[in-house]
């Protein structure tokens, strides 16, 4: 017999415990306890499975996305001789894509909030493949660019979604390495789009490659769908032109996301403008390389595959305040060396440069998820506008640059957006941080 005190010695406050405890199954469940599960379950874990098949299915999401973008770049000299157009003018091939993602960026961020994250998604990649498919099949120039226009407006589905999709599913100690993974997979399929049109174009027609191009981003759809985890964390918001207007103003209102928007407006601006025209610069005297080769140089965007998920990672330890301005020093000096004649020193420029640039893209970008404390699908879509306009104006700004002083204008160009995003840092780096952040 188990020994027990009298009734009249016993603390009213303290119960006496059985000397057997009961077993895990038979303990009553607290309302506590089930809080406490539910705020557990709530994120997605680093080292889990749900958290590989996330970054997976969103790094092939951003792999189609940069390959259907970026795919004509290497084209663009050969586009002039086809059509009897100039460089600024075969730029709009890239130009009308990112001009109408960054207006669709607008729409389709708010239509997420309210249907849901991956059905936007699932449909942005299924519409922008298939137009990149129809794209080759268009015998003029106006055929393209409106094809190229619908392929843009297609891919704000996703772009527009997927880092509002991380920033509620992946939890926030995770979120810039998986931020940073996803980046990663852009600059793969940035560097892949460049790479395989580069050198097909060398052997087939542009066409063909196009059409290579849009199988893999069909594939690339499907892992994509089959993939993703649903949305645990999703809450629908209205679409009442109101409530839309109230988003807007309040993230314009706060102290760092419009710097973030500027940040994401010339860091873009600079790197699309320096692919534009590094192409055109190389063809000429005094390289003469062959379009394969230029082509080639695509790899370089291998060092900002390694450099977003590293950079993110860091940021998540040190502290965004001091990863942003420090990448985009970095651009700079990139910059400085392809202003240079040697070829090996201007290749070395063009990788510190795209490391930098994919650095720095991940630490603002994983910055607007901490910073926008409601309707975060429109502040990643103002981002993101910011920067598809970036690329679209400075795109196609930068070909006057070309034309009026060749690549000392380009790096002229190019160095005053940087110096704008080296003075934004420097002012975010002083910001005072959200108490919620």
């Amino acid at each position: 017999m188990l020994f027990s005190l009298p009734d009249r010695l016993r603390s009213p406050e303290v119960p006496v415990k059985s000397a057997v405890a009961p077993l895990a199954h038979e303990i009553p469940s607290t309302p506590l306890d089930e809080v406490v599960a539910q705020l557990n379950d709530a994120y997605i874990e680093k080292g889990t499975p749900m958290f590989m098949r996330t970054v997976l299915a969103l790094f092939s999401g951003g792999f189609a996305t940069f390959a259907l973008l970026y795919c004509v770049q290497p084209m663009m000299p050969l586009l002039s001789r086809e059509f009897s157009i100039n460089a600024a003018q075969s730029s709009l091939v890239l130009s009308v894509s990112t001009a109408l993602l960054a207006v669709g960026l607008l729409v389709t961020g708010p239509i997420s909030d309210r249907i849901g994250r991956k059905p936007v998604m699932v449909a942005a990649l299924l519409a922008a493949a298939l137009c990149t498919i129809a794209s080759a099949l268009m015998p003029s120039w106006h055929g393209v660019l409106v094809m190229r226009a619908l392929v843009g407006l297609s891919l704000s589905g996703l772009a527009a979604v997927a880092m509002t999709y991380l920033s509620e599913e992946i939890h926030p100690q995770h979120i810039g390495l998986a931020m940073g993974l996803y980046i990663g997979g852009n600059a793969i399929g940035g560097m892949s789009g460049r790479l395989i049109t580069g050198v097909l174009i060398d052997f087939v027609s542009w066409h063909t490659a196009m059409l290579v191009i849009g199988a893999l981003a069909l594939i690339a759809a499907a892992v994509f769908w089959r993939i993703l985890p649903e949305s645990r964390n999703f809450r629908p918001r209205s679409l009442h032109p109101r409530s839309l207007l109230d988003g807007f103003t309040m993230h314009f209102r706060d102290a760092g996301l419009p710097l973030l928007f500027l940040e994401a407006f010339v860091l873009m601006g600079a790197f699309v403008t320096l692919f534009n025209y590094i192409g055109y610069r190389l063809l000429a005297a005094p390289y003469h390389m062959d379009q394969a080769f230029v082509g080639l140089l695509s790899v370089v965007y291998l060092s900002g595959i390694y450099s977003s998920a590293k950079v993110g990672a860091l940021a998540d330890r040190l502290g965004r305040r001091k990863m942003l301005w420090a990448t985009i020093v970095l651009m700079l000096a990139g910059l400085a060396l392809t202003l240079l004649e040697s070829l090996p020193v201007v290749i070395i420029g063009m990788l510190v440069f795209t490391f930098g640039f994919f650095g720095a893209h991940s630490v603002a970008s994983s910055w607007i998820g901490r910073r926008a404390t409601k309707a975060k699908g429109q502040a990643s879509s103002l981002y993101l506008f910011s920067y598809y306009a970036g690329s679209s104006i400075a795109g196609t700004a930068g070909g006057v640059f070309w034309h009026m002083a060749g690549w000392n204008g380009i790096g002229l160009f190019i160095g005053a957006l940087l110096l704008v995003a080296l003075l934004a840092a420097l002012k975010l780096a002083k910001l005072q941080p959200l108490a919620a952040s």
